[in-house]
């Protein structure tokens, strides 16, 4: 990947005036930026709603078919909380201000079977450094089958891919808990993102694998007295679910019609401040529904976390005003969409778009 720089000179009265006032709203009302109680208790909640139902299948009471998946399912809407709620905050280390306790809750990704040092290149170094840029975040350098950018060559199967990418959304973290760790964990060694001794890097990585699916996979098909078939059939249902919904909170934030996919220039160097660039290329959604932002981690606020990853998701709608404020001063466009209704149907448009041209 070529080196890819951002302007430092274009609007640095902007991005120094939104620091103050956000560095002020915290000093102001005597706030921390980490999550505290709010964070404790979402943790509680979303870690119950993913290990009480597999705990209940592994004890092998389970004997209804239709019990057994609506557990499962159940799990992965836990899954999904642990990942947007509790694991996002702590491997950005704005859970809490001990970065042990960052360190130990980022695990929480591990227990759910991804790994949360190769995310934490994936989606910190590469997603939130250069969001929207071609062959620079990962988020958008998609399988053959699928183009999430303009940038990005076009084949005639994407002509296709609005009617078909819900299905590999689906997949994704199936794709998490087999290959993609390992495939991304080499491509990175490569790229000079992961330092250590390798193999020790792998060796983690692939306990952390066994340990997930002792208890989530092999503990049931030893005790649930059902057919291995339909047991595997349910728990595939349950990160169906969990890439499902993940991959739609994520990607109705970038993926749309109105943010910008800005390539750099012969010398790598992106146009715009860093800053700026981050918000054009995102989006908010639904900044009204306090019960919606609350289940998916505060993703609706995804400016805010772009500009500042570094602050809990829990502030995000307090400083929204703040952030919106000071771009319409600037005159700077500030991206939302009134519902998440109507940022995935931008999305499904979007994707239609880059099949097309």
């Amino acid at each position: 990947m070529k080196q890819i720089k951002f302007q430092k000179s274009t609007n640095k009265e902007f991005t120094t005036t939104l620091q103050d006032r956000v560095n002020e709203y915290f000093k102001g009302n005597g706030t921390k930026r980490y999550g505290g109680r709010t964070m404790v208790i979402k943790t509680i909640v979303m870690l119950s709603l993913f290990f009480i139902p597999i705990g209940f299948i592994g004890s092998g009471l389970i004997q209804s078919v239709w019990l057994l998946f609506a557990l499962y399912i159940l799990s992965g809407l836990g899954m999904a909380g642990i990942g947007m709620g509790v694991m996002h905050d702590a491997i950005h280390g704005s859970y809490s201000q001990n970065p042990k306790v960052n360190k130990y809750l980022g695990y929480t990704m591990n227990l759910i079977g991804a790994n949360s040092r190769v995310w934490k290149v994936q989606h910190n170094v590469l997603h939130h450094t250069y969001t929207n840029i071609d062959q620079g975040d990962d988020d958008i350098n998609a399988p053959l089958f699928l183009r999430f950018s303009p940038n990005a060559k076009r084949y005639w199967i994407h002509r296709f891919q609005h009617f078909y990418v819900w299905f590999f959304y689906g997949l994704s973290t199936i794709s998490w808990i087999t290959t993609k760790d390992f495939v991304r964990a080499l491509r990175y060694r490569k790229m000079g993102l992961l330092k250590g001794d390798f193999k020790k890097v792998l060796l983690k990585i692939s306990g952390w694998k066994v340990l997930y699916y002792s208890y989530a996979l092999v503990l049931p098909l030893i005790m649930v007295p059902l057919p291995a078939w339909i047991i595997l059939l349910a728990f595939l249902s349950m990160h169906f679910v969990t890439g499902l919904l993940i991959s739609l909170i994520f990607q109705t934030a970038h993926i749309l019609e109105e943010t910008s996919f800005p390539k750099a220039d012969e010398k790598g160097i992106i146009a715009d401040a860093w800053a700026t660039h981050q918000l054009a290329t995102t989006s908010n959604y639904a900044p009204k529904s306090r019960i919606f932002s609350w289940l998916i981690g505060g993703l609706n606020f995804q400016v805010e976390h772009h500009l500042f990853p570094n602050i809990s998701h829990v502030h995000y709608s307090k400083i929204s005003k703040i952030v919106a404020k000071t771009a319409e001063e600037f005159k700077i466009p500030y991206l939302v969409n009134p519902s998440f209704l109507s940022a995935l149907t931008d999305h499904a448009k979007m994707l239609r778009q880059l099949g097309r041209a």
